[in-house]
């Protein structure tokens, strides 16, 4: 329990901080292991009770269709939660500044426990600071597995539900020296003459999640198979599979803008594969005679 916390996620930092007369913090989960000492964050969350309106001031921009809208009111961005337990009350409403570098969150108090730590930045609100800022000409969120092999090298296997991402997660666990960031979300960001990828605490099913990251040596597109093959692909193609996999503000013209040009260094620069497999070791055998895991 605490009046301040601080996540850092990706090399990004995050400042949640409340009055603790009021409110009393905790984080739960796979986010646990991103919890950092106080540091200079790059984004600053105040979190207060109040008592939430049904209506919205502000503009309409987007509504995912599950959990959450976004409105714009004033040059700021307003997410507002709801949930099919609680009707179509807002839980929770979070205002960020234009740039994602300042917000408050507010909490509808009749809807949580009296006395009991919360978590105001509980997914998807964490997942969506990062994306927003990384749009701003930062990174890209990416659904894939990612791993680190012995050699400090990074791989990502890029791909959908259903995939084989956290398939391949439990493939290279046991393998000495790996290290599995996520098997799910991955976040890449730019490392100066390389492209860096890092764990995230979103998950997939097998639950693998690490602060750590790497360079990224490889792209791998993943298909299931009747065997184990390494098919190289054209930038162009590459691509296309990429930005159907990421996670970039489509209520943002900039921010798709911005995720189509990072791909596309990546591509470029990178060396990107198909890979169609068939889960069982030999797949990492493979990769390992190619080249990647050595």
């Amino acid at each position: 329990m605490a009046e301040r916390l601080s996540l850092s996620i990706a090399g990004i930092t995050i400042g949640l901080s409340c009055d603790p007369s009021e409110m009393q913090l905790k984080v739960e989960g796979a986010a646990t292991a991103f919890l950092v000492n106080d540091a200079n964050p790059d984004l600053t969350v105040r979190a207060t009770w109040g008592e939430l309106s049904d209506a919205t001031r502000g503009e309409k921009v987007f509504d995912s269709g599950s959990l959450w809208q976004l409105y714009r009111e004033n040059g700021s961005h307003l997410f507002r939660f709801t949930s099919p337990a609680l009707g179509s009350h807002p839980y929770k409403i979070a205002s960020l500044n234009k740039d994602f570098t300042v917000g408050h969150v507010r909490l509808h108090r009749a809807f949580f426990p009296s006395d009991v730590p919360v978590y105001p930045l509980e997914y998807p609100l964490d997942e969506l600071l990062i994306t927003n800022w990384l749009a701003r000409g930062r990174g890209v969120e990416i659904h894939a597995c990612g791993l680190v092999d012995g050699a400090g090298n990074g791989h990502l296997f890029v791909g959908q539900s259903g995939a084989g991402k956290s398939t391949m997660a439990r493939l290279w666990q046991n393998r000495t020296g790996a290290k599995i960031l996520s098997d799910d979300r991955v976040i890449l960001r730019n490392g100066g003459d390389t492209i860096r990828m890092y764990g995230t605490p979103w998950h997939g099913e097998a639950g693998f999640a690490r602060p750590d990251g790497a360079p990224l040596t490889d792209v791998f597109f993943l298909r299931h198979g009747h065997g184990n093959e390494r098919v190289p692909l054209e930038p162009v193609e590459a691509l296309g599979r990429f930005f159907a996999c990421s996670f970039p503000p489509f209520y943002s013209p900039d921010g798709l803008k911005f995720t189509l040009g990072f791909l596309e260094r990546i591509v470029r620069t990178v060396p990107c594969y198909e890979l169609g497999f068939v889960p069982d070791d030999r797949v990492i055998a493979l990769l390992e005679e190619l080249g990647a895991g050595s």
